[in-house]
């Protein structure tokens, strides 16, 4: 049985560096989407091809995956381990790149679909590798705070990406081109592609483990008995829990700027530094729930519970600075980063207790961004992604407790529900044409009170199978 008593900085380092590029390259597809828009003379729908390229890759990668594990009768990653999958994730998405080269030269908009749909094939692979390697590296009892961290760094890269994509794409904002060729977009990815190579052998070469102990061996107290991980009612109720997560959380930020728009009377181009906000606001959340991973002493815990939410909102301030966003109208963001700090503190560090608290303030939040108007509605909608920010990792770490053996099964099932941000939005969309932008928040509402129910069955779930994070949890400090 595994004796580790802290997390393993040296693994879990080299790990995170997938996730940066997961919210790097995701964030970063909003600014392909105008340019490709332009470029070709696509529609709005059309112009979304992007978005759904790059999400169906994550379902159809994780059936690949269990296509190729059934036929060969075994987890294919067990077979080959966890550190080989990770970097022939890397490799495929590099390959995906260099499709951009003659996709550009030729003016190919299916081509360069193919080519995002290829980076995202490679990333779900890294997704069901490197997500319950996280947890895997260190105690179980801060296995959802390592995963926390780990989104953490992925957010990031969600705020940096787009970023320095349009930077290489357009130029500073001061001599921004307006006019760009679809062959300003080859090289910054190209570039990502020899980044992707460059870790791949990084991976290859490092510490991390090819079969992680606490993976293999599920926890101190239970044994997995059974053959497939669709026999687990955690992971079959937590499937849905990741499909509305994911769907929550990209559809609260994809329809704020019609709200915005139709709403309030902004201007497209003033609505980029909100959704700035809201991407920044789970790397804010994720960067408080991180905070246990270190295993810092009880008084220094308490202080970075309410240093790292700060530092990680200065780095909102600071690229949103670079970028010459006026910065007044989000100071006061300050202070709803104190419910926050509130909140990660009451759930004791208990993923079921965080996702009970967390989602129930989801509602409080898309409740009160329905029921008021102007800038309240605003951040009500903006702070959602404060309240999102643990979520995946509570749900994660809930739905493959206890299934051992069939712990990689039941992460390629989770990463297949990832498909929900795109099914959700686009439930949303049609509620606010039938209804209208501000009332088709319902549908957030709806999959955050899913999620609270989650988070009550599954504690009764884990109990009846001797799993109970409370205790572990008292006794892992």
């Amino acid at each position: 049985m595994s004796s580790t008593t802290s997390t393993k900085w040296v693994q879990f380092i080299p790990l995170v560096t997938v996730f940066f590029f997961w919210g790097f390259v995701a964030a970063s597809n909003d600014i392909l989407i105008p340019v490709f828009k332009k470029a070709f003379d696509l529609s709005q729908g059309q112009s979304q091809l992007v978005s759904v390229a790059f999400y169906v890759a994550y379902t159809v990668g994780s059936l690949i995956y269990m296509g190729i594990s059934f036929l060969t009768k075994g987890d294919i990653i067990n077979r080959i381990g966890y550190k080989n999958a990770l970097a022939l994730g890397l490799i495929i998405s590099a390959l995906g790149t260099l499709l951009f080269y003659p996709a550009a030269n030729n003016g190919s908009f299916p081509l360069m679909l193919s080519g995002l749909f290829i980076v995202g094939l490679g990333f779900s692979l890294q997704q069901t590798v490197a997500n319950p390697l996280a947890i895997a590296l260190g105690p179980i009892t801060t296995g959802s705070q390592r995963l926390t961290m780990a989104g953490g760094i992925n957010n990031l890269g969600t705020t940096i990406g787009p970023l320095i994509v349009s930077f290489a794409i357009f130029g500073s904002a001061a001599s921004a081109n307006t006019d760009v060729s679809i062959e300003s977009v080859k090289i910054p990815y190209l570039i990502l592609g020899g980044a992707f190579f460059l870790v791949a052998i990084f991976l290859k070469f490092s510490s991390l483990p090819d079969q992680p102990e606490t993976v293999v061996e599920v926890t101190e107290d239970v044994k997995a008995t059974k053959n497939s991980a669709l026999q687990y009612p955690q992971l079959i109720l937590g499937m849905i829990g990741i499909f509305v997560y994911v769907g929550v959380e990209v559809s609260t930020a994809s329809n704020l700027p019609a709200y915005m728009e139709s709403g309030l009377g902004f201007e497209t181009k003033d609505i980029a530094p909100y959704i700035s906000l809201y991407w920044a606001s789970l790397m804010i959340g994720r960067w408080t729930g991180a905070v246990e991973a270190f295993n810092a002493s009880a008084s220094m815990e308490k202080i970075l519970k309410f240093l790292a939410p700060y530092l990680a909102f200065g780095v909102f301030l600071m690229v949103n600075a670079i970028a010459k966003h006026d910065l007044t109208p989000f100071y006061v963001y300050a202070l709803v980063i104190i419910v926050l700090i509130a909140a990660d503190i009451a759930s004791k560090g208990n993923p079921a207790r965080m996702l009970l608290i967390f989602s129930s303030l989801g509602i409080g939040a898309l409740l009160i961004g329905m029921f008021t108007t102007g800038m309240l509605s605003v951040y009500a909608f903006t702070s959602v992604g404060l309240f999102c920010s643990t979520l995946w990792p509570c749900i994660f770490t809930l739905a493959i407790s206890g299934l051992g053996k069939n712990t990689n099964q039941g992460s390629n099932f989770l990463i297949m529900m990832i498909m929900g941000g795109g099914i959700v939005s686009w439930l949303q969309g049609v509620v606010a044409d039938e209804t209208n932008i501000h009332f088709s928040y319902i549908v957030g509402v709806a999959c955050f009170a899913y999620l609270a129910f989650y988070a009550w069955r599954v504690s009764g779930i884990l109990k009846a199978q001797g799993i109970d994070f409370d205790q572990k949890i008292s006794g892992g400090h």
